[in-house]
This record gives C-alpha cells, structure tokens and sequence, in this order.
C-alpha cells in the first residue's frame, strides 16, 4: 500500500471513531472532494499531486481529532508525526505541514508554494460541493433559523468564491456558484 493510501485509510478510520464530532460525513463530503480539486488542479497547473494528495487528506484532521479551534495548527502537527511514523521524506514532510497550516481562507495567511495555494483553492471548491453539509453547520452548530441559515450560506459562498486565485478555479467552479446563488437569493 503506497503512502496516499495508507493516509487516506487512516483520515477515515478517525473520521469514524466515536471520537470524532462529526462522524464520517466530513471524510465523503469534504476530505474527498479537496483530494479530487488538488489533484486536477496539481495536473493542470504542475504541483506536486502526491503533496497536495496527502495535504487534502490531512488538511483538517485537526478538527477530527482535537476540534475546529486552531485545527490547522493541530492538523500540522499529526501531519508531521504521522509521515515521519510512515519515514517521509523530512522536505516533503515540510511542504505538507505549510500546506495545512496555511489553508484557511479566514486567516488570509502567506502561501509561498504552488502546492499551498492549490490546498486552499480545493479547499474553497470542495464547499461548492456540499452545500448541504453548510446548511447543516449553520443549523446545527450556529443555531440559526432557516432565513438565517440561508443568508448565511449564500455570504460564505461569495466569500469563498472571492478567495479562488487560479483562473481555472473560477472557471471550474462558476457554475456552481451561478446556480447557487441563484437558489439563495
């Protein structure tokens, strides 16, 4: 078993303990949409797909194991112990801890790397993905009513469209931003 799957098995194993706030949703309806989005826009734009491929899996295992706050630090350092567990090589190892630590569009953090931009960038996709699964945050862990909840939803997805800097990114996804905003308005 190469190491992308060792680490994709082990994203879903914890995504599936009772540990785990969020269950197994996140794992099929984020963590594999981002892999999906990193590794068509590493083909396309030249990254390195088995960084950004390990990166989306273990880009918010911070929030499956410790929990949503400052889960980018927490996710960097699982990252970390895990690939050096699985001997990765040190530089790689680097490359992916800059990618999760600096993925969230909310902290509007550096990305020097082809590799980080394109975690961030899957990251947004992968939203266009789901909306239900925003629907259900905004009900369930924001308390808000279904007017809210709708609002809501349509000013995070403007706003994550807004943060997508490849050309390719809008274009792969301004379908589904039209129709959504379309439906929310």
């Amino acid at each position: 078993m190469d190491i992308t799957e060792t680490i994709r098995n082990y994203v879903e194993e914890e995504c599936k303990k009772p540990t785990s706030k969020y269950g197994l949703e996140p794992f099929r309806f984020h963590f594999e949409p981002v892999v999906k989005y990193a590794v068509e826009l590493a083909n396309e734009l030249g990254a390195d797909i088995e960084v950004v491929t390990l990166a989306g899996w273990l880009h918010d295992i911070g929030s499956i194991v410790v929990g949503r706050e400052n889960h980018h630090i927490a996710g960097a350092k699982i990252a970390e112990e895990k690939l050096r567990e699985l001997h990765y090589p040190e530089e790689k190892i680097e490359l992916v801890k800059k990618c999760i630590l600096n993925h969230r569009g909310s902290l509007n953090r550096e990305r020097k790397s082809l590799e980080e931009q394109i975690i961030a960038e899957a990251d947004v996709l992968s939203n266009f993905d789901n909306i239900g699964g925003i629907f259900k945050a905004a009900y369930e862990y924001e308390g808000l009513d279904q007017g809210e909840a709708q609002k809501a939803v349509r000013k995070k997805l403007q706003n994550k469209y807004s943060q997508l800097q490849f050309e390719k990114s809008k274009k792969l996804i301004k379908p589904k931003y039209e129709a959504a905003m379309l439906l929310l308005s």
